[in-house]
């Protein structure tokens, strides 16, 4: 047996099985989950297509609605580039890749019409298999980053496991969004970061194919998500600490010279995309992420959701599950597990830190995720933009928590730390480790079957509600500002043809995007509500009147009735809904009499 474990093979059979184990999580019930706004908008533009062909402040039907959503083998790279320039603001690659990707299965989509669920399981299936094959590629990079780091196979191999059972990475590679894209840059970047401290602490010059690889992993990494800046803003913030600090010597300008190239180059490719993003930025896109003044605990909620955050990396048990007793039960086995996993991290990497083939490289990924975090609460509670409502923007710093937790577990002897402690020997605490990989697992299968890390909007809790609600044909109504509200009327719109397509349902409802410049408005006289109203006064047969998001004041529609209902005002993840009874003119004199069903939201 130790015979094998030493063997050639061994190695990259362990890695392969990680590799597996990944795949396999990553591409379970890949379109399970609804699409939500973010990746509708992912869709469209990388397929080449635009919001603006949407009729405004006028009903259209389903299918109207759902027409972004087709493929269009005439729309290439640089139909994606304009219309991201000109409706969205982020950088174009990962949707230019994206859109050469869905090319691969145009032979299954040509046809797509908002209209066939094979098709659109086809077009969801596509779009959500790339960030799922980037991150399957992430374990391997992350194995690679770590063997630079620490020169040991078993931290190599235990960041490779943690990566690929990682919750919050599997729920990042489920989501058709650029995510796990960018991941591959932070891992590539920490990579050259690494190496390049190694050069200065032995005061020799950087190769000049890790100075131009570093760039051109910085330009990309931008062109990717622009948050990328701030993990070039942490690496910078670590070399000016090491310099700060005497570990790096002034006595030879030469090798930081070359580093500063770097930086100079880096920075250019940055700011290439500064005119892009002011002609393309529109505040009302990243209101939702302005830090709230209301309560006198509002200065907290930050600390508890970047922590939530953190835990994820981790461990995620069914805490979204509907059962109460499910929830409170995670809850508690969760919080058990950091208790007592947090002391064994900081205790071993302390041992790391110590020894002085390992102490650099752990005190520079160390340094790094702590400037990084930092960062993020710099700018929330400064700039007031709270970066950490959005989870997935942890991607910043996620790769170097997992290479912290790997070199912890892979002491072999915490009693000793002037002995090698990343040697290839059985680790002190196998049971650690097995605990910590089976808990990655099962929270992993946790995210596939949605009890946790579900999607921000849930059109299947909303459209079976309205279904039960109206007997006769409905309109939707919302507000328009930006093509967040389209994306939240095509989720339900998805949802209502995926079920007419299963043979589940026979509604058809219209759609309005009644539009206006303002978010909300409390006037009467809003433009959104003086549309409703006159597309009300226009009806020629009953409907009832779905207010689904609606930021606009409504007092009184011509012919139409709230339901009298204690639970009229319907709420779900991502949508808050009012149904309107409403009657044509020659109906008007009739009662009408709503279908009378439960709703269980």
């Amino acid at each position: 047996m130790k015979t094998f474990l030493r063997s050639l093979w061994f190695q990259p059979l362990l890695l392969l099985f990680w590799i597996t184990i990944g795949s396999v999580l990553r591409f379970t019930n890949l379109t399970l989950k609804s699409p939500w706004t973010d990746e509708f908008a992912t869709i469209v533009f990388s397929l080449g297509n635009s919001y603006q062909t949407l009729p405004l402040d006028q009903a259209i039907s389903l299918s109207t609605l759902l027409q972004p959503l087709a493929f269009n083998p005439e729309s290439g790279a640089s139909a994606v580039i304009h219309h991201l320039f000109t409706e969205d603001h982020h950088p174009p690659l990962y949707f230019v890749l994206a859109n050469w990707w869905m090319r691969l299965f145009s032979f299954g989509v040509q046809a797509f019409d908002g209209t066939s669920l094979q098709h659109s399981d086809l077009v969801i299936w596509g779009m959500r298999s790339l960030p799922a094959l980037f991150g399957i590629v992430s374990i391997p990079v992350i194995y690679g980053l770590s063997w630079v780091g620490f020169r040991s196979r078993l931290v190599a191999q235990l960041a490779a496991a943690i990566m690929a059972v990682s919750p919050y990475g599997v729920f990042l590679a489920q989501e058709a969004r650029h995510y796990t894209l960018a991941i591959l840059w932070v891992m590539a970047s920490l990579c050259c970061l690494v190496i390049a401290v190694q050069h200065l602490q032995r005061q020799t010059v950087l190769p000049i194919w890790i100075s131009l690889s570093w760039v051109v992993v910085n330009c990309l990494g931008i062109a990717t998500h622009y948050f990328f800046l701030l993990t070039l803003c942490a690496e910078a913030m670590v070399l000016l600490g090491l310099w700060g600090l005497a570990k790096i010597s002034p006595s030879r300008p030469y090798p930081i010279r070359r580093i500063g190239a770097v930086a100079v180059g880096s920075a250019m490719g940055g700011l290439v995309w500064l005119p892009v993003w002011l002609s393309s930025y529109d505040a009302q896109m990243t209101e939702w992420i302005i830090s709230s003044t209301e309560g006198s605990w509002a200065w907290s909620k930050p600390i508890f959701q970047a922590f939530a955050a953190w835990i994820t990396m981790l461990s995620l048990l069914p805490v979204e599950s509907s059962s109460l007793i499910v929830v409170i039960a995670s809850g508690l086995v969760m919080l058990v597990f950091l208790i007592w996993l947090l002391p064994i991290l900081y205790r071993y990497l302390k041992i790391q830190l110590n020894h002085p083939q390992t102490g650099l490289v752990t005190g520079v990924l160390g340094s790094f995720l702590i400037s990084a975090i930092a960062l993020f609460f710099g700018i929330t509670y400064c700039l007031g933009t709270d970066l950490t409502r959005g989870a997935r923007y942890s991607f910043v710093y996620f790769p170097a928590v997992i290479v912290l937790v790997a070199a912890a577990l892979a002491v072999s002897n915490p009693r000793a730390s002037t002995t090698n402690s990343t040697d290839n020997s059985s680790p002190s605490r196998p049971k650690t480790i097995a605990l910590v990989l089976i808990m990655g697992f099962l929270s992993s299968i946790t995210v596939v079957s949605n009890l946790g890390y579900q999607k921000y909007y849930r059109p299947d809790l909303l459209v079976p509600i309205i279904e039960q609600q109206s007997s006769v044909p409905i309109l939707i109504a919302t507000t328009h500002n930006t093509l967040v509200q389209t994306g939240e009327m095509m989720g339900l719109a998805w949802e209502f043809q995926q079920k007419a397509d299963q043979k589940l349902s026979s509604v058809n409802p219209q759609f309005i995007l009644a539009h206006q410049d303002q978010i909300q408005c409390q006037q009467s006289n809003c433009p959104a509500a003086l549309t409703l109203k006159q597309t009300v006064a226009d009806l020629s047969s009953t409907i009832d009147l779905w207010l689904v998001n609606f930021n606009a004041t409504v007092e009184e529609l011509p012919n139409c009735s709230a339901e009298n209902s204690v639970n009229n005002l319907i709420t779900v993840d991502g949508y808050q809904a009012q149904v309107y009874h409403c009657l044509s003119p020659k109906d008007s004199a009739v009662s009408y009499q709503p279908l009378a069903v439960s709703r269980q939201p």
